[in-house]
């Protein structure tokens, strides 16, 4: 018997002596904790155990492709790869205890890209690749853990989100649910030259709030409603014999049938209607209310941003502000994900933004000068949470710096006051004073444009500091032009400018994911903290922020959210859109750990803060955590390459 056969034997005898342990064990991770008994049985009796000292080879490129698939039993294995000929090996992953690999090469019949080193004395579990189809082929978890990899999991992850919150709220439909199952009805529709007194009788007897009107080809082409009607009457000559033509809402806003309920909310929030026209191949085939939505189990969105929209002094407002943690407790309870919450907290701090600024404009009166209240950071980029502070500044026109300073010294006072009316409802004073009331940010659109000019032209600490604040800007209430003559500008200089690309990227380099070779988390301690913790937010969010930022501002990309960068990035063939998928499931996935925290925090009446102990999670979710943190060292790592740092 050779050496090879021996360790063969040995390695069988011992997965048979101890297969019950073994299931146990595996039943602890998953996917294993998600399989049928007989499918994971029939999986543990066809591994071997095998050990690996510290350093060895596992499994590398040279081996040609891959016939078996390895779970780590005990110990440490890490990825290394070379990035070029003759170029030194860089570590590319860690997989632990419970995790298993190389699912890719060996999906793809294909060598591995990497070598697998036991980073210490390892033990795995191997099962041969005749055995790795047999499992993939009876077990449907396996499959799609296999075919799908973190994607698997991180759906078992939002399963367990929308569990823990339904726990308490209940939930008969899903902020994902199809409009085409709302919209329970037939349309009510009439023609373009349909008399004003029919089609409201024809509205009354069918008992609807709204009709639409449509062509030859049933193609919606205007919508009538309740408060067209109610203009309608409050004029002094009204004609009822005059179509409806004259007195419809032309262009009505359409979503396909299959858009979810959520996208039909985030429209009526943002564009202030009640009704969304459903369309099929440019067809009507339906129409969502907001009061369709509203049998969503309380998820009142539309009818809170409205409330204010409208309220009648501060007070009301701060009140209301309470509401919205609330909101989001019954979102996550409906199936809302990070990135749909986020962008409705963005949207209800907009109103709430502007009513603020209406109401201190009707109690100071008018400054007689027209502004644009702008903003900053992550509201710049919709990426909002329920904990956050002021970043904003004010835009105007000038002609000189003479007539600049004399508007300066008439909006600055109102600034202020818009300032601390907003700390009132829950908006903290920006600690660096990146707020409208700072004179250096009431600015003509001269004076911003000669700013952002000097930042990437200087080369200091400051310029790359302001760049990433003030370069994720955005228009919340007056006139956007002047904002998108800025953000045009912004995109033209940094794409002609390697120079400045290359400090954006060192800059960006700066903040690194808290994950290391000999530990699953690299933890620290903050102030008087008993506990080491991470910063979610400035080792986790970060480096796929400003990674995003730089990409999208070289390559004259205009989007300000990151997950939309990403995307662009991809679409324009900058990024592999596979990278571009795995970096928007793990920015996803940090910022819902982050989210997830914040509403613990405000349950149990505790400051907010960004910093979390990794002991606190459950496997899952630290097994997810440390991938995706490992996501933001590949983008980091693709970003040292590209600038050559």
């Amino acid at each position: 018997m050779s050496q090879q056969d021996a360790f063969d034997q040995a390695g069988k005898t011992a997965v048979r002596q101890n297969i019950l342990g073994l299931l146990q064990f595996l039943q602890r991770f998953p996917p294993f904790n998600q399989m049928e008994h007989g499918h994971l049985a029939y999986l543990v009796e066809q591994c071997q155990l095998r050990f690996y000292a510290s350093g060895e080879s596992i499994v590398k490129p040279a081996d040609g492709p891959v016939a078996h698939f390895f779970i780590v039993k005990q110990g440490r294995v890490v990825g290394e790869r070379q990035q070029a000929p003759g170029a030194d090996t860089t570590p590319t992953f860690e997989i632990t205890t419970g995790e298993c690999f190389p699912l890719a090469a060996l999906l793809g019949e294909r060598a591995t890209r990497t070598e697998h080193l036991a980073g210490e004395d390892t033990f795995c579990l191997q099962l041969h690749k005749t055995a790795f189809v047999r499992v993939f082929s009876l077990s449907e978890v396996f499959r799609d853990f296999a075919l799908r990899g973190v994607s698997s999991l991180l759906d078992q992850i939002n399963q367990q989100v929308r569990q823990r919150a339904a726990q308490t709220l209940g939930t008969q439909y899903s902020l994902n649910t199809p409009l085409a199952e709302l919209a329970m009805r037939h349309p009510v529709v009439c023609a373009a030259d349909t008399p004003v007194r029919d089609a409201v009788r024809h509205m009354h007897e069918q008992q609807v709030g709204s009709i639409v009107i449509v062509d030859g080809q049933r193609t919606p082409c205007g919508i009538f409603t309740l408060r067209d009607l109610r203009q309608v009457v409050a004029e002094a000559n009204v004609e009822l014999d005059a179509p409806i033509a004259r007195y419809m809402t032309a262009s009505p806003f359409c979503l396909h049938a299959q858009a979810s309920a959520f996208d039909a909310a985030l429209a009526m929030t943002e564009r202030h209607i009640a009704h969304v026209c459903l369309v099929d191949h440019g067809r009507l085939c339906g129409v969502v209310s907001e009061r369709d939505l509203f049998s969503l189990q309380r998820i009142d969105l539309v009818h809170l941003a409205r409330t204010i929209r409208h309220a009648p002094r501060l007070e009301t407002l701060i009140a209301l502000r309470g509401e919205i943690g609330q909101l989001v407790e019954r979102m996550l309870a409906h199936g809302a994900s990070s990135t749909q919450i986020t962008q409705i907290v963005t949207l209800l701090n907009d109103h709430t933004v502007c009513r603020v600024i209406e109401l201190t404009l009707a109690e100071q009166g008018d400054p007689g000068v027209p502004f644009t209240w702008l903003c900053f950071g992550s509201e710049g980029r919709r990426e909002q949470t329920l904990y956050t502070d002021q970043d904003n500044g004010i835009l105007f026109e000038a002609a000189d710096a003479s007539e600049a300073e004399a508007v300066r010294f008439r909006l600055l006072p109102l600034a202020r006051l818009i300032n601390q009316q907003l700390a009132r409802c829950g908006f903290s004073l920006c600690p660096g004073n990146v707020m409208a009331g700072n004179p250096e940010l009431c600015l003509s659109r001269m004076e911003w444009a000669r700013r952002f000019a000097g930042f990437v032209r200087e080369a200091s600490p400051e310029s790359l500091l302001g760049s990433t604040i003030y370069f994720d800007l955005r228009a919340v209430w007056g006139d956007e032009q002047g904002c998108e003559q800025l953000r045009q500008g912004i995109l033209a200089q940094v794409a002609d400018n390697r120079l400045f690309q290359r400090m954006l990227a060192e800059n960006a380099l700066r903040q690194r994911p808290p994950v290391g070779r000999l530990r699953d988390f690299v933890l620290t301690r903050q102030g008087h903290d008993k506990t080491a913790t991470l910063d979610l937010k400035v080792q986790g969010l970060t480096p796929f922020v400003d990674g995003a930022r730089l990409l999208a501002l070289a390559h004259g990309i205009g989007a300000n959210n990151t997950l939309e960068r990403l995307r662009q990035l991809a679409q324009c063939e900058v990024i592999d859109a596979l990278d571009a998928a795995a970096f928007e499931e793990a920015y996803h996935f940090i910022q819902q750990t982050r989210m997830q925290q914040h509403q613990r925090q405000s349950r149990d009446n505790q400051p907010y803060s960004n910093r979390l102990d990794p002991d606190s999670l459950n496997h899952l979710d630290r097994r997810i955590l440390r991938e995706s943190l490992r996501q933001a060292q590949r983008l980091q790592s693709s970003l040292a390459l590209r600038y050559r740092l």
